[in-house]
């Protein structure tokens, strides 16, 4: 490609540091869509001729065909995907092959094959980020009164059930997709006939190769069209994002499938044993799931460190954008298919789960609130109050409602025997009918709306 100015080609070790074949090759639909959109422009504008579109259409859907059934032969001596098809193209059809980069820069194309790659990577993942919705809320909707310790700090705090816990993730995961949606908004403009940095002088017609690549319209300033990878950039943050909320609740499946928890079990196809201890049922996917989220991470934390010193317009560092990309999107897409999996295999131990759901006098605030109703005392009062029935009652070694009435009006004289109607996980967890809160009539209600929503 560069024998016009250069009369020796590159040594080995450019050559090495040089192509990207070996990972952009990934691009190859997204280019051959690129291809014909600005070959069929071209036809439009008069740029090129009708013989030579219906040669250059055959020729990329040959060349399509080929690799589809691994019957190309990538060649790195020439760099990029982009170069390899067009070298096979003009191979086939001669002349008329090498009109097609008329008007246009590797530059450009790039850029927009990276946007056709990520826009049809973001309609992927929203896909499986609703499947993974659906799974949660079908976990909520059969246990939307099945109680479960609610904790702050991973000690009880207050009863609370299955269903709102799974609800909870449907709330996280509502966002991601709306960032994914959000993202993929702001993505969808089309930088081909940028060329290289400044446009072309050719009469091409931008807006038609933008529609026809699904586009809203053309990018409005060819250095912006070259330069920037925001698009890329918050990919990977809402990839990020998406990721560091399946692993919290990959963390959540490590903890409850432990015996000294045992409130969850996953069965032998999402599990793994060990080479010495036979007992062993590793939460390995789940594991994987909070692992591979550093990975993601990384990849966006990667792309950051290359874009922030790059001086307008484009640099070849700019090829470092691909493989962190490709790999979290690929990553992403394993997790929420691995999360989707462990929801509709795992088997909730329902009696175990209800039996800490009382531990750690987790009724405590029950206690203080009917302080503040029934005896209309000031809350921290009623904290304070509360605060030494439950010293007295760890004293003891029982919990709250295991204190007589008779030990309770030692610290307060005007507690009356009601005070029992609000220490069981129970009564605690159906008392929390403010919006948005545990009790299981509102969860009932969330998995209605989001079971529509998601319809």
């Amino acid at each position: 490609m560069w024998g016009g100015r250069y009369a020796e080609g590159p040594s080995a070790i450019m050559a090495e540091i040089n192509a990207s074949i070996g990972f952009d090759r990934k691009m190859w639909r997204q280019d051959i869509r690129g291809s014909l959109a600005h070959a069929r422009m071209l036809a439009q504008v008069g740029i090129i001729t009708a013989e030579d579109l219906a040669a250059i259409e055959r020729g990329l859907e040959q060349i399509g065909q080929d690799i589809a059934a691994g019957n190309f032969a990538f060649d790195s001596t020439l760099e990029d995907i982009h170069l390899n098809i067009e070298a096979r193209l003009t191979e086939r059809i001669g002349e008329a092959g090498k009109r097609l980069h008329t008007g246009r820069s590797r530059n450009d194309q790039v850029a927009t094959d990276m946007r056709l790659w990520v826009r049809d990577a973001m309609d992927g993942l929203a896909g499986q980020i609703e499947d993974c919705m659906r799974a949660f809320v079908g976990v909520a909707a059969a246990h939307t009164a099945t109680l479960m310790p609610g904790f702050t700090h991973l000690q009880p705090a207050q009863p609370t059930t299955l269903g709102h816990h799974m609800m909870a993730y449907v709330e996280m995961l509502s966002r991601d997709l709306s960032r994914m949606r959000d993202a993929r908004n702001r993505l969808n403009e089309c930088p081909l006939g940028a060329a290289a940095l400044c446009g072309t002088g050719f009469p091409i017609d931008r807006h038609a190769t933008a529609a026809a690549l699904g586009f809203a319209g053309p990018t409005r300033n060819s250095l912006d069209s070259v330069a920037s990878r925001d698009f890329a950039l918050e990919f990977l943050a809402a990839c990020a994002i998406c990721a560091t909320h399946l692993s919290r609740f990959a963390e959540e499946l490590v903890i409850w499938t432990n015996p000294s928890f045992g409130f969850v079990k996953l069965g032998d196809g999402m599990t793994t044993g060990s080479s010495i201890m036979p007992q062993k049922r590793n939460p390995d996917a789940a594991e994987l799931v909070r692992g591979k989220t550093g990975r993601i991470n990384g990849a966006l934390v990667g792309l950051l460190t290359v874009m922030k010193g790059l001086a307008l317009t484009y640099a070849k560092d700019m090829q470092e954008d691909k493989e962190g990309v490709f790999d979290a999107a690929e990553s992403l897409a394993l997790c929420l298919a691995a999360t989707a999996a462990m929801l509709r295999d795992m088997k909730p131990n329902l009696n175990r789960m209800a039996e800490a759901a009382g531990a750690g006098f987790s009724t405590a605030t029950d206690l203080a609130d009917w302080l503040v109703r029934e005896l209309k005392m000031p809350f921290r009062d009623a904290h304070h109050v509360t605060g030494r029935l439950v010293a007295q009652a760890e004293a003891m070694g029982v919990d709250l409602a295991g204190l007589t009435l008779r030990e309770m009006q030692a610290v307060e004289p005007r507690m009356t025997e009601s005070v029992f109607g609000v220490l069981t996980p129970a009564a605690s967890a159906a008392s929390r009918t403010s919006f948005g809160g545990t009790a299981p009539v509102n969860v009932a209600m969330m998995v209605q709306y989001w079971q529509e929503k998601l319809a």
